[in-house]
């Protein structure tokens, strides 16, 4: 018979969205009236129209494929051209980073990229990996066996846990010991905390003082205000030696439907082989990708390529404004009612303390059921993220207005 992957049996029984999903379906299928009145803020999907930008370039490039003189089939497995020298170029070299146009690699997205870069990693890797953290790090690595089984509080075996809390701004300490890979993600899913330079200047000497490789996750950079925060890990010295970055188009350009991303592997970044030589990771992921992957559609990359035009970053820093905008009347509303809150300055999520005596899933099921809000459940992102809540600011004004009157009814 044939043998299937062991790995996935450890998964626990649901990834969290799929869960809220599940409770969501329940309570609708419940009280079909109340379900009519739910606003989602669990997920963190973009609500407002795709920029003019990218829709006039994905309409021209559809053009294109309806005549044979300028008809693409199959495009470069690493992304076209003309998008990789607009990522380098629009947010690298433009502001003073240093990152080559075939260092850019074009995916569908981070979600993926984050997962599949374990391809590239053999086995044996000590992984550390934030507390609470955006699950796809996590169940990735269960999938790929770089751990054991789970404990009762959900914890794998075989992975360096870094817990985030309130008392160190949501910004891990540095291990003691020595790991091989290390997830970061800032701004941080799903806390809405920022790093500082200097504290990723931290991390990136750690990292090339004990041949660790940092992946980090950039998918929130364009959301930070704060001009004295980095948006990239490279502009911190030696970074391109020791990290992997992922960006992606999802919520910036709303891409969450459209599906556009990118991952940035630096030349000079090394591991080692089995034998204990050293080898650049750059042409394993070339490799990987033109393997297992033919890259994002023709329109699509026209259409991110548009984000880079003069209008494309005004649309763009015009959702920004709105989603910030979403972000600031949330704070608000639940810091009026007493609630420590954190995020929602530099990024689109924001970070709640439950109330006195309710858990993450208990306070999930009180603003669903009696505010008909959907949340998501802090306990759903690791252990340290219990006794919380995260709410999205991806929404309208008008519902994020109405989120605001429903939560000072409940709280």
């Amino acid at each position: 018979m044939a043998k299937l992957n062991d790995n996935y049996l450890k998964l626990k029984a649901g990834y969290l969205f799929p869960e809220i999903a599940r409770r969501v379906k329940a309570f609708s299928d419940s009280d079909p009236d109340a379900a009519a009145e739910i606003i989602r803020c669990g997920i963190g999907d973009v609500t407002e129209p795709l920029p003019a930008a990218a829709r006039e370039a994905m309409k021209a490039a559809i053009d294109e494929l309806g005549k044979r003189e300028t008809f693409r089939g199959y495009g470069p497995e690493q992304g076209y051209d003309f998008l990789r020298a607009a990522i380098a170029e629009g947010d690298y070299r433009g502001r003073g980073v240093e990152v080559a146009d075939d260092e850019i690699f074009v995916s569908d997205g981070s979600k993926c990229d984050t997962g599949n870069i374990l391809d590239i990693f053999g086995p044996g890797n000590t992984i550390a990996i934030t507390d609470p953290v955006y699950p796809v790090y996590v169940d990735t690595n269960v999938m790929a066996g770089n751990t054991g089984e789970a404990d009762e509080a959900g914890a794998y075996a075989g992975i360096h846990y870094m817990p985030c809390t309130a008392d160190n701004g949501f910004v891990p300490a540095i291990p003691e010991g020595k790991v091989d890979l290390i997830y970061l993600c800032y701004p941080n899913n799903p806390t809405g905390a920022t790093a500082t330079k200097g504290q990723l200047a931290a991390w990136v000497e750690y990292a090339r003082g004990n041949g660790a490789i940092i992946l980090y996750d950039a998918a929130y950079q364009a959301f930070v205000q704060d001009g004295s925060l980095p948006r990239s890990i490279y502009e911190v010295d030696g970074a391109r030696e020791c990290a992997i970055e992922f960006r992606s188009f999802s919520k910036n350009g709303g891409f969450t439907g459209v599906r556009c991303a990118f991952t940035v592997v630096p030349k000079e970044l090394l591991a080692e082989t089995a034998a204990g030589e050293k080898k650049p990771l750059h042409p394993l992921w070339a490799r990987r990708q033109s393997t297992k992957f033919n890259s994002v559609s023709y329109p699509v990359q026209r259409a991110a390529e548009a984000l880079y035009s003069a209008d494309g970053k005004a649309q763009i820093a015009a959702l920004i404004d709105h989603y910030m905008g979403n972000a600031k009347l949330l704070r608000e509303a639940c810091a009026g009612l007493g609630l420590d809150v954190y995020g929602g300055e530099n990024a689109p999520y924001v970070w709640v303390a439950c109330p006195p005596g309710i858990d993450s899933w208990g306070m999930f099921d009180k603003m669903l059921g009696e505010a008909k809000v959907v949340v998501t459940p802090g306990a759903g992102f690791g252990a340290a993220g219990e006794g919380f809540f995260r709410i999205s600011a991806f929404n309208s004004r008008a519902n994020v207005g109405t989120v605001c009157d429903r939560l000072r009814t409940i709280v």
